[in-house]
């Protein structure tokens, strides 16, 4: 990482103006951030920006061979699956840990899923932090390829809007008011004007779907896809008009094929020098040491279920061995230093979307999780500082 300007932001911070960050994230939009904010960004030199760069790019080629197409083609549950799926994802997420290899640091594949993330709300999150630290040089950014703010959002626009009317396109969530990335869904609606929706208010006629407008019910014709299935699937009390399987007249963004498709169950098939082998529970080879590997469901979110002590008598006791997979395990780096001694780990999240029409997609931002515990979860981080949720950023 950068030191020459780790070394000044240490110099300058203050609890004060970290305090500052954390009250702009809270007033900024109409709702907050639910979730930690760390104390500071992380500054990446030139070097590791390409690497990491290099790495995603690579990893979201791979998702588009033929070979991959094959093996995704079973990744979608028979009783999830949605009609009319696209081409092509519009979203793509690489997470990286970063790790140590000698006296260098590196990314290593962690997960990916074709699922939107926070592209809202880093935008509002970078303006807080130079808002709150003057010591960051406006020419240090966190997107890629040069995009200035206004490109970056027409992208989005592009993506998510197209060339429908705004009424007409939507955010979907569960309750989107209740989620923790809420924050987001405010932004998303500050800077695209699309309203956050919750699940329960859409009504169904035919193939179409409504919603409550202003002056009346509105058609939808573009949804932008939050809701995950995993959290849908445990809500019984939900009460809802329509089925995501029914053959319907709108346009998913992205479609929640995808979100299988490109998943933990790509991880077995990618093989690149920033990956580590993972392997599903039913193909473990018997000469591995199940110890230097972590277990995961393939269909859960928010790191629920993830065992990081696997045992050849756990995995034999699973009910579905093939829904789960064995990922050799990484070694975060602590290399952010802190003003209290201590260092923390990290890992980024490379974010690419991808309008209907481009040829290809585009990385566009970062975010990033920092941690000092075992794990990148809160509740492996509980009373610690210069822990959370922040953005990397490189010099333009």
């Amino acid at each position: 990482m950068d030191p020459k300007l780790r070394t000044a932001f240490n110099a300058d911070f203050t609890p004060e103006k970290y305090a500052a960050l954390a009250r702009f994230v809270s007033e900024t939009e109409k709702w907050p951030a639910d979730f930690r904010i760390s104390e500071t960004p992380v500054f990446l030199t030139r070097e590791f920006t390409d690497e990491v760069t290099r790495a995603a790019n690579e990893i979201v080629a791979a998702t588009r061979a033929p070979e991959f197409v094959k093996h995704s083609a079973v990744a979608v549950p028979k009783d999830f699956e949605v009609p009319n799926e696209s081409a092509h994802p519009n979203f793509h997420i690489v997470d990286f840990a970063i790790c140590a290899e000698g006296d260098r640091l590196v990314p290593r594949l962690i997960e990916l899923q074709a699922f939107p993330s926070l592209f809202g709300f880093q935008l509002v999150l970078l303006d807080c932090i130079r808002k709150a630290f003057s010591v960051i040089p406006r020419n240090w950014t966190s997107s890629f390829g040069g995009i200035k703010d206004d490109v970056y959002l027409e992208l989005l626009r592009r993506t998510i809007i197209a060339d429908s009317s705004l009424e007409s396109v939507i955010l979907l969530e569960i309750e989107p008011e209740k989620q923790k990335t809420r924050v987001d869904f405010a932004a998303t609606e500050t800077f695209l004007g699309i309203r956050p929706i919750c699940v329960t208010k859409i009504k169904k006629h035919g193939r179409q779907l409504f919603y409550d407008g202003d002056g009346g019910e509105v058609r939808i014709e573009r949804i932008y896809n939050r809701v995950i299935f995993d959290e849908l699937s445990q809500r019984h009390d939900l009460n809802l008009q329509f089925r995501f399987q029914d053959d319907l007249d709108v346009t998913w963004v992205g479609h929640p094929n995808w979100y299988f498709r490109i998943s933990k169950h790509s991880l077995p098939f990618l093989k690149t020098k920033h990956t580590s082998p993972t392997f599903f529970v039913d193909e473990f080879p018997s000469d591995q040491n199940i110890e230097h590997y972590v277990l995961k469901p393939l269909y859960s979110f928010a790191g629920h279920g993830v065992e990081m002590e696997p045992t050849r008598e756990k995995i034999a006791a699973l009910q579905n061995p093939h829904e789960w997979i064995l990922q050799r395990k990484v070694e975060y780096a602590s290399f952010v230093p802190t003003i209290d001694s201590h260092k923390s780990k990290a890992e980024i999240r490379m974010m690419f979307v991808w309008p209907d029409g481009d040829r290809d997609p585009t990385l566009v931002n970062n975010l990033l999780r920092m941690s000092q515990g075992k794990m990148m979860g809160v509740d492996f981080n509980i009373d610690k500082t210069w822990v959370g949720a922040s953005i990397a950023l490189h010099e333009r």
